[in-house]
Parts: structure tokens; C-alpha cells; sequence
């Protein structure tokens, strides 16, 4: 995360909640007072809440970048809000007040918005205001007789108002921190396929490219075959022309290497190939100087091998699964691809340390690392195999293997992966 920097506390957000916070109080201010006849001291309370006005005024003048409020400056605000609160309690009834429950707004606010070391401080804000206000507190606004409450309820207010503060500013601010861990790696998760597509759209370019070149380089060769036919002109050009013809030699070897490329097709860039092929793209560029890489492919009696699409989501979640499996893999990852009328089956497995036992329930959530020697691992290179895949239809299931080693199983119905022609 980003230190001093804008985040996102939006600027507006902040003073519209204190103008209706503010409307609110003033409300039910003048309704106890002029409607209901209760009294209270009207003209210190108006003053709590004219300072809340005032402060809105200055931000409404202020207008941050890009509409959104440093940390600091968003904690600073939402303190405020708890102590003009605190104030107005203190005015009112102390936490004998039923609107006493409100001193936990702020603290909601910042655990949805800011980083828990701010919350934490407003918490504790909120935690000394209230024991500040069970103590010393003009008297609860009731007519003409006084209401006093037993100390055994004010104290039992006190530690919901309490409990309730440090609930909500750990509760809240755990689910909220779990989203934006789970929208920071689905964002990795998208990079990375748009990287895929555009790899395999700039490598269909390029095998269009060739093919659209080599007649006039043809053309250009033949010209420079026949000025080689001239003496007059190799006499004076003849140089030249060697290196021409050597130039365009090179040329065609350039072209014949982007239009054979078997990793893209000049009229498809998602070129259709068998899945055994598939999966052996998936392998190149994860072989492990500490391990091999070995697939079998087998099928059902009479079921042929299914050919599929070159997809960017299969080959990136495939390649992600079997280089975290080269990773660990003491020796060898082995690869089984087994395929039926109804079903193909991948699994991936090594013979490392295999997952964490108490993570296994967790594996493919982001920022999980998955094995016992975890190093510097972030866990999200799972996350995004299994983001990608399950887009290709996939089930995944993760295990560790009786005799040592991870498991992963990707499981399709193959009418869901395989490429049907129309």
C-alpha cells in the first residue's frame, strides 16, 4: 500500500455523512426542546453542533487530488466527529442517552476505509469518550422529574458501547481488508491473462506479417538475380549487389522462422491442437534444473484425444500449476492426462513436501502460500491458476499424495473444453 499517498477516502463521501449527521442532530434537538418541552442546554449543544458545521464548510473549501483525502487527514476528521459526539452526550444524558449508540459510526467508517492502525486509534478514541461520558455527564433531559439511572445499567451500556466499538473495528475491518486482498489478486489474475491474449495476438501479427511479406521480397530477390545476370552491372554494383542478396537470404530466414512458429497460426491466433500438445505448451518454459517434467496421456478404449483451443486461461493456469509444482518438486513433476466420451482429467503431481495439512482447506485463496517451506512466496501464482482455469470450465482439487508430494486434479466435462466444429 501506498505510504502518505491519496487512498481511497473519498472526498465528498466524508462531508455529505457529517451533513446529514448534522441535520440529524439539530433535529432532534429543537423537536425535545420546542415540540416536547424537555429541557437541556440548548445554546451549549447548538455550539457543539455549529463547530461541526464550521469544520464542513472548511472541507467542502478544500479540494483534495483527485477527490480523495490522505489518511491522516480522513482521521483526523472522523475523531473530530467522535469527540463533537461525545460532547453533545455530555450535554444530553452522558450514556444514558439512546442515541449514545451513535459514538460507533466513525469507528465503522474508518474500519471500511482506512488502514487498521487508524481505526485502532479511533477505536480507542471512542473507548476513552465513552468511559469519559458514563462518568461526567449533565443530567438526562425528562421534564420536570429527574431520571436517575442505576450505576448497574449505565455500567452495563458502557461495556455494549464498549464490546461493541472493538467488535466492529476488528470484525468490519477484517472483512473489508479480506475484499480488497481478494480484488488486488483478481486484478493479478486479469493482468496476467491480458498479458497471454496480447502475447497471442502480437504472435499472430507477426505470422500474418510474414506471410504478407514474402511475395515482395520474392519479387525483390528475382529483381536482384536478374542485375546479377548483368556484367556491365557487376562491374560497377557488384558488391552491392552481394550484400543485397545476402540481406534478403537473411530476410527469409526471419520469415520462414515467424510463419513456421508453432505457437500461433496466421488465420487463428487460438489455434485448435490436441490437448496432449496443449499441455506440452504449457510445460515449455517451466523446466526446473532440479527436476523433470514428465507427461503420460492416455484415453478410454475408442475415445479419441480431444482437441482443443489454444487458450490463453488453459495454458497460463496450467503453466502456473505445474511451475509451482517444479518449484518444490524434489526430483520429478509427473503429468497424467487421462480422457473418456465424457470427461478429461489432468493431474499434476510431485514429489516435494507436498501442501501444509492445516492449509488444504485454503489452497487457491489469494495470498495463501501453500507448502511447508513457504520462503517469499505470496501465494497468489494458485489463486490465478485456479481464477483462470475455472473460466475454462475446470474443477480443481488440491491433495497431498500418500506417499509424499502435492496432488492438484483438474477435472472438465469435455464437451465443455473440447473444440467442436460447427
Amino acid at each position: 500500500m501506498r505510504r502518505g499517498g491519496y487512498r481511497r477516502v473519498p472526498h465528498r463521501t466524508l462531508y455529505l455523512i457529517r451533513w446529514m449527521a448534522i441535520g440529524g442532530q439539530i433535529s432532534s434537538l429543537l423537536v425535545i426542546y420546542f415540540l416536547l418541552g424537555y429541557t437541556l442546554p440548548i445554546w451549549p449543544t447548538l455550539g457543539v453542533i455549529s463547530a461541526s458545521v464550521l469544520l464542513n464548510i472548511m472541507v467542502m473549501a478544500r479540494r483534495p487530488r483527485a477527490g480523495r483525502l490522505r489518511d491522516g487527514e480522513a482521521t483526523g476528521y472522523l475523531a473530530f466527529d467522535i469527540l463533537q459526539l461525545s460532547a453533545l452526550l455530555y450535554f444530553t444524558g452522558g450514556l444514558a442517552n439512546p442515541f449514545a449508540v451513535l459514538v460507533l459510526a466513525p469507528v465503522t467508517v474508518s474500519a471500511t476505509m482506512l488502514p487498521r492502525r487508524a481505526t485502532s486509534g479511533l477505536a480507542l478514541l471512542a473507548v476513552i469518550s465513552a468511559s469519559v461520558i458514563a462518568l461526567f455527564h449533565w443530567p438526562l433531559p425528562w421534564g420536570a422529574e429527574t431520571l436517575i439511572l442505576p450505576r448497574i445499567y449505565i455500567l452495563g451500556i458502557w461495556t455494549a458501547v464498549i464490546l461493541s466499538t472493538l467488535f466492529i473495528s476488528a470484525y468490519v475491518g477484517s472483512i473489508t481488508l479480506e475484499g480488497q486482498r481478494m480484488q488486488d489478486a483478481l486484478d493479478a489474475a486479469h493482468l496476467a491473462l491480458t498479458r497471454e491474449q496480447r502475447n497471442a495476438a502480437v504472435g499472430a501479427l507477426a505470422a500474418a506479417a510474414a506471410h504478407e511479406l514474402g511475395s515482395p521480397l520474392a519479387t525483390i530477390a528475382v529483381t536482384i538475380k536478374e542485375l546479377a545476370l548483368d556484367e556491365e552491372v557487376m562491374k560497377t554494383l557488384g558488391g552491392d549487389i552481394d550484400i543485397l542478396q545476402a540481406e534478403i537470404e537473411r530476410c527469409r530466414d526471419i520469415l520462414a522462422d515467424l510463419g513456421s512458429s508453432k505457437d500461433f497460426d496466421a488465420d487463428d491466433p487460438f489455434s485448435v491442437m490436441p490437448l496432449s500438445a496443449l499441455i506440452d505448451a504449457a510445460i515449455i518454459g517451466n523446466d526446473s534444473p532440479l527436476s523433470t517434467i514428465r507427461l503420460e496421456a492416455s484415453g478410454e478404449a475408442d475415445s479419441i484425444e480431444p482437441q482443443v483451443i489454444r487458450s490463453p486461461e488453459f495454458l497460463h493456469g496450467l503453466g502456473n500449476i505445474i511451475k509451482n509444482a517444479a518449484q518444490f518438486a524434489a526430483r520429478e513433476v509427473k503429468i497424467d492426462l487421462y480422457w473418456n466420451d465424457t470427461a478429461i482429467k489432468i493431474n499434476v503431481q510431485d514429489d516435494g513436501p507436498g501442501f501444509a495439512p492445516q492449509l488444504l482447506d485454503r489452497i487457491g485463496e489469494p495470498y495463501i502460500s501453500t507448502r511447508t517451506e513457504t520462503g517469499e512466496h505470496m501465494g497468489l501464482g494458485l489463486f490465478i491458476a485456479q481464477t483462470l482455469l475455472e473460466q475454462t470450465g475446470a474443477a480443481l482439487k488440491f491433495d497431498n499424495q500418500p506417499s509424499g508430494g502435492a496432488r492438484i486434479e483438474l477435472v472438465w466435462r469435455r464437451r465443455q473444453l473440447e473444440y467442436m466444429k460447427s
